[in-house]
């Protein structure tokens, strides 16, 4: 399975959260990422992950996505089931693999739940080896 945030997103991909900006990391996981993540869970098939082409990232932007799915499927499936491309700017990458996903892992153990700054509909994270779906967290001032 494959996505890219040019064609599956937006060629503008804005700042963490949706009340900082149009576009932003919390929108893309919501309405992409992660039902595509499951998806390929339920598959059991690996999920890539192009960033490339767009006109360019916060880094804010990636480590919210990310980090939601590290946070909603662990770590371990996480590093198991993606594969991240990245050849235009290949640090958005290492970023993603060597900070974003171990600080969330530690963010999902202590359950330091992530914020949410507009109401989504519901989504899905694993709970005690099975996936469910609901709105896991309400809306908060950012």
């Amino acid at each position: 399975m494959e996505i890219s945030v040019l064609n599956d997103f937006s060629e503008y991909p804005g700042l963490r959260h949706c009340t900082f900006s149009e576009k932003s990391g919390e929108e893309f996981y919501h309405s992409v990422l992660n039902r595509a993540f499951k998806e390929a869970y339920e598959k059991n098939t690996k999920l890539s992950v192009d960033l490339d082409n767009t006109a360019g990232y916060a880094s804010s932007f990636l480590d919210e996505a990310f980090g939601n799915l590290v946070f909603d499927f662990t770590l371990d499936n996480v590093k198991r089931m993606v594969e991240i491309i990245s050849n235009q700017e290949p640090h958005w990458k290492d970023m993603i693999e060597k900070q974003t996903y171990q600080q969330w892992e530690e963010r999902r153990v202590r359950k330091n739940n992530p914020k949410v700054t507009k109401q989504h509909s519901e989504w899905f994270r694993l709970v005690n080896d099975k996936i469910e779906s609901r709105v896991w967290e309400q809306p908060c001032a950012v």
